[in-house]
């Protein structure tokens, strides 16, 4: 459908569309909603609906940006976004202008791993291909689809971004998405303003910094390494039984010998209680062994406990489940399904309202010459689901919490964030 020229045509529909606003906002919110590739000039629908990348028919999103145009011209600023939390649950409703705006990037030189973004991107764009049937997420657009945007664009937006990486690598030169000129000449380049909640004086995006630490361990429980991380027995976790466990349970012995739970779950690991904490927090861990091996260990699943912001580690109830890996992971519908990401190039946010593989670049102001990063969405996290103010910079594999500590220093805690889209 589309609108028609007839501007008494227009106008009758617009204040209809008023009189359908005017009712719902009146409304108690019955259920969870969400708004996903809608304004709020269209009905909400529940959260048990399909979430696709168009809610609506392809033309019925045409006839949704004309109606945003028209509520523009009108110097009506309503087109809003309704933020849902990892459990796919309405949070709260915003504006979109109030987080992302059109803009142009600072002519600073961007600064990345040639190589190691190219993987992050080629690994991105493969579990878009491998798993859009499986992981129903991929199909979200988020707060973007306020400005327009679609999957199709964020999936055209990564194979360029490939294709230009990967020509100029093989000829041996300085890649052109270093160059802002570049940037601004063939993306869509939005300015990420930070929304929390909880601080409204926030503008900036907030980057925090995490890792994949190095612990030592052992395969065998040993004076020292006391501590089991598990894994769970694929054949006899169908019931889900872990998810009627807290982390202190779990460390309260349920599935070591004598437990209720015993034989359930396998320990891959025993590592001190800092290696257990530092573990659950970053997602990864490497893991030198005893007997001279080391392994990766990625979180697989949880106990369906939120994470809760502001309580230590250690009285947390939400307690991660681990396999072994080949490689840092990031985001995945499952294990075997997790991308294989790198530091320095990856991002972890929030998928669900922000998206995947999104290509994210900040400003690095620290020192006399302002400087860009840039990198892609491909990790998340509790923390961040809702979070429309942060985002968590993969910045390596460190031996210990100092050598982290001091590593970061150099980065900054709070930032201008712009989000790229291919033009």
């Amino acid at each position: 459908m589309r609108i028609l020229s007839n501007k008494k045509f227009q106008t009758t529909v617009f204040i209809t569309l008023l009189l359908v606003i005017s009712f719902f906002h009146k409304q108690p919110i019955q259920q969870h909603q969400i708004i996903d590739n809608l304004s709020l000039s269209q009905i909400q629908k529940p959260i048990t609906s399909p979430i696709v990348n168009s809610p609506v028919a392809e033309s019925d999103h045409k006839f949704t940006q004309e109606l945003a145009n028209i509520n523009t011209k009108n110097n009506e600023k309503s087109i809003f976004y309704s933020v849902i939390n990892e459990w796919q649950k309405y949070q709260y409703s915003i504006k979109s202008n109030q987080v992302l705006t059109s803009s142009k990037l600072p002519k600073s030189p961007i600064n990345f791993n040639q190589a190691d973004l190219l993987t992050v991107l080629t690994n991105t764009k493969n579990y878009f291909q491998q798993y859009s049937t499986e992981d129903p997420n991929l199909q979200r657009t988020g707060i973007l689809v306020t400005q327009g945007i679609t999957v199709k664009d964020i999936l055209k937006t990564l194979d360029f971004m490939i294709t230009v990486l990967g020509e100029d690598i093989a000829n041996n030169r300085t890649t052109r998405l270093q160059d802002p000129n570049f940037i601004n000449a063939n993306f869509r380049v939005i300015k990420w303003t930070a929304h929390n909640p909880e601080n409204t004086k926030q503008k900036q995006v907030r980057i925090t910094k995490y890792a994949a630490f190095i612990h030592s361990g052992s395969r065998q429980k040993t004076a020292k390494y006391n501590i089991p991380i598990y894994a769970l027995n694929e054949e006899l976790s169908q019931d889900k039984f872990y998810t009627q466990y807290t982390k202190q349970d779990v460390l309260s012995g349920i599935y070591e010998p004598g437990g209720k739970e015993f034989g359930k779950v396998k320990p891959i690991a025993y590592v001190t209680r800092n290696g257990l904490e530092a573990a659950l927090m970053q997602g990864t861990v490497l893991v030198n062994f005893t007997d001279g091996t080391q392994e990766f260990l990625n979180v697989d699943r949880n106990n369906g406990i939120s994470y809760v912001r502001g309580l230590k580690a250690t009285a947390q109830k939400r307690y991660w489940y681990f396999k072994k890996v080949d490689a840092i992971k990031g985001y995945g519908y499952k294990i075997d399904a997790k991308i294989s990401i790198k530091p320095g190039v990856t991002f972890a946010g929030d998928v669900l309202n922000v998206g995947l593989g999104r290509i994210i670049v900040i400003e690095d102001n620290q020192g006399r010459q302002k400087r860009l990063k840039m990198g892609v969405i491909a990790d998340t996290g509790g923390a961040f689901l809702p979070n429309l103010y942060q985002l968590d910079y993969l910045a390596g594999t460190f031996a210990s919490e100092r050598d982290f500590n001091r590593y970061i220093r150099k980065l900054p805690e709070y930032t201008n964030a712009y989000i790229l889209v291919k033009k």
